[in-house]
């Protein structure tokens, strides 16, 4: 059984700080502490109490088919709000105070690297189990979500083979937007195609006139969106209202934030995603992961690819204390660096690259319909995340804790 309580924390000081969930009677030795820093509430809340709730089911089936190692799990959770700095207070609490083993941390790329310092200063593992911009080579992270290589080096083409060759790319105005469209206009540019316009939105930014305007009088084919958070979710609704028709192209929208389930149709009609899981997706694994997801948590409003991939992460830290025999983190990334650390998962087998300790993925091109119903006209399978190994990253050999750019790659050995 696992228990929920609340620490003795403020509330009103940490404004709905830490719960414990902690393996019930049966456990003789003590218990491996997981530390979970997500927003359960702020801007990104939509997309990351999800992620909450998949650590927690996870914890629940890990310690009543015996725990890790014969150890129980035990989960200390904190709302950070989503505000970066709520990261850098509770990351360090959880790594000198709490004396967590591991880390689950963080929906934003700002949010991850306002805390990846204090991981490296500690000496502790965290894991992102987020979709990003991609590049971050640091022995102290493990990254479960999907990159650019895995989802845009298959959107891209696909779009373009498909309805043009003329991109235009709004994205959000910091690390995420930036290198994804870094990502975009690289790809674009390897696959003859030409970039017609592109634009950095402020993270406040709701209105977008100007910038539908700008998309309107350029020869696009399609639009990829890049656009994060509440206020510049509102982009899609006022272009559907303006008429602007053309196709879109995403690697954030609808596998994080359900914007097809949230907005009025037609708003996202012709919405193209690359997307490692979305609950659309009609697989055996993932019906079994939906009941049991829906039979503990059944006010659940959509499970994304970000929940999938902190049940996915649960299960293979568990493999990994499990092959290491303890948590000392050395011992952990030599487990990794023999390599075949794999999990069958709801999105199918994924396994982690020693070189970068990122995960391949299936990853599965979303249409979201006029009714904003999903089909699914392309699936690729087991993409890995071939780009910062093959550009120098090999964590089995050093450690630069940097995060890299294909304009910005690792130095050459």
């Amino acid at each position: 059984m696992i228990k929920t309580w609340k620490t003795g924390i403020s509330a009103a000081a940490l404004a709905g700080a830490a719960a414990l969930v902690a393996a019930g009677p049966g456990f003789a030795q003590d218990a491996i502490k997981i530390g979970v820093l997500e927003d359960q509430s702020g801007d990104f809340a939509a997309a990351t109490n999800v992620k909450v709730h998949a650590i927690e089911l996870a914890a629940e089936e890990i310690n009543a088919a015996g725990g890790i190692d014969g150890r129980p799990v035990e989960l200390v959770i904190y709302d950070t709000q989503s505000d970066n700095r709520r990261y850098q207070e509770f990351m360090r609490r959880v790594l000198q105070q709490d004396q967590v083993d591991v880390v689950f941390a963080g929906f934003s790329s700002a949010s991850r690297e306002a805390y990846r310092p204090i991981v490296n200063q500690f000496d502790g593992l965290a894991f992102y189990n987020n979709q990003y911009e991609g590049g971050v080579c640091d022995a102290n992270m493990i990254v479960t979500g999907a990159v650019p290589e895995q989802q845009f080096s298959t959107l891209i083409p696909w779009m373009m083979e498909t309805y043009g060759n003329n991109v235009y790319t709004i994205a959000a105005d910091y690390n995420f937007g930036q290198i994804s469209a870094e990502w975009v206009r690289q790809i674009v540019d390897e696959n003859g195609g030409a970039m017609v316009g592109e634009e950095f939105i402020p993270l406040g930014v709701s209105q977008f006139s100007q910038t539908i305007q700008n998309i309107q009088a350029s020869e696009a084919d399609f639009v990829v969106t890049l656009l994060v958070g509440a206020a510049q979710a509102s982009y899609y609704e006022q272009a559907a209202s303006a008429d602007v028709g053309l196709p879109m192209a995403s690697s954030v929208n609808v596998g994080q934030g359900y914007e097809h389930k949230r907005f009025t149709p037609p708003s996202l009609s012709q919405m193209y995603v690359t997307t490692n899981y979305i609950e659309e997706i009609d697989t055996p694994e993932s019906q079994a992961f939906l009941e049991k997801f829906r039979a503990k948590f059944p006010e659940e409003p959509y499970i994304n690819q970000e929940a999938a991939n902190s049940y996915i992460a649960m299960n293979l830290y568990k493999q990994l204390v499990e092959r290491a025999g303890t948590t000392e983190r050395e011992a952990l990334r030599e487990v990794i660096a023999e390599g075949d650390v794999c999990f069958d998962g709801p999105s199918g087998t994924v396994c982690l690259d020693p070189k970068s300790q990122h995960m391949s993925h299936t990853i599965f091109l979303a249409k979201v319909e006029e009714d904003h119903s999903i089909s699914f006209p392309r699936v690729w399978e087991n993409i890995a995340p071939y780009w910062l190994g093959d550009a120098g990253c090999d964590l089995t050999q050093n450690d630069p804790s940097a995060q890299y750019t294909p304009s910005n790659p690792p130095p050459a050995n």
